[in-house]
């Protein structure tokens, strides 16, 4: 089930940067930058960047994944959220609910390994 909310996140986040980057009609009406929820999903995905960027690998594959993997979750979480906000549709509302346990659940599984090593 983890891997199943963690590859629909992923391919949710993939898709949507995807659609947005395809939809810039600039000078054609509405884009997607003017959508409230096309905005927090860029924004969720712009404070990812920033932060799995910040990252100094240390050479270390376990520490390098963690580390990297506690703003892909973050993202996750914002993204859903968002979703909440403004979405609608009860199944993906249900899907969103269940990404943010989950991966705040992962993010303390993650930070408390990463305290350990």
């Amino acid at each position: 089930m983890k891997r199943t909310i963690l590859f629909a996140a992923i391919a949710a986040s993939l898709t949507f940067t995807q659609v947005a980057a395809a939809q810039d009609h600039s000078g054609h009406g509405a884009s997607a930058k003017e959508s409230p929820a096309a905005e927090a999903y860029k924004a969720a995905m712009d404070e990812m960047h920033m932060a799995t960027n910040a990252i100094t690998p240390t050479g270390n594959a376990d520490i390098d994944f963690a580390r990297g993997m506690i703003p892909h979750h973050q993202a996750a979480i914002d993204m859903a959220k968002a979703q909440l906000k403004y979405g609608s549709d009860p199944e993906i509302r249900k899907l969103s609910e269940d990404i943010i346990a989950a991966q705040e659940r992962e993010i303390a599984q993650l930070k408390a390994w990463l305290a350990k090593h």
